[in-house]
C-alpha cells in the first residue's frame, strides 16, 4: 500500500473564519463541500469541519485522513495486519474512502481518487 500524504482533521466552530486563516497560512484556496450535515473546507493539508455537535463528536474520533493510491489495496493490507474496517469502502465527492480501527486503537480514514 502506497501512502501519498496525510491530511490533518480540524473541527471548528466558525468555518469561514478558520478557512480564511488556513488559506493565509498555506496560500491554498479552500475547496468547500458538504458531507451529511457537516460543512467542510479542504485547505492545503488541513481538512476543516463544522456542523452539529453530534456529527463532530464522531468525526473527532478519526485522527487523520491518509491518501493512498488504492482504497481496495489499503483494505486488504489493513485487514491482513489486524485492523478492523469500521466503514467503507464508499464513494466520496473526490474518490473512495474507508475508516479503519488500527490494533492500537487509532482510527484513520483512508482515501483514494478513484471513482467507482
Amino acid at each position: 500500500m502506497e501512502i501519498l500524504g496525510t491530511t490533518l482533521r480540524v473541527c471548528v466552530d466558525d468555518l469561514d473564519a478558520s478557512a480564511a486563516f488556513y488559506e493565509r497560512l498555506t496560500g491554498a484556496p479552500p475547496l468547500r463541500f458538504e458531507r451529511g450535515g457537516v460543512s467542510v473546507a479542504a485547505v492545503g493539508c488541513f481538512l476543516l469541519m463544522s456542523g452539529p455537535a453530534e456529527e463532530l463528536e464522531i468525526l473527532r474520533k478519526v485522527s487523520a485522513t491518509i491518501a493512498v493510491t488504492d482504497v481496495d489495496e489499503a483494505h486488504r493490507t489493513l485487514t491482513a495486519n489486524g485492523a478492523h474496517i469500521l466503514a467503507g469502502p464508499v464513494p466520496t465527492p473526490v474518490g473512495r474512502n474507508l475508516v479503519a480501527l488500527h490494533p492500537d486503537g487509532s482510527v484513520f480514514e483512508y482515501v483514494d481518487r478513484k471513482g467507482e
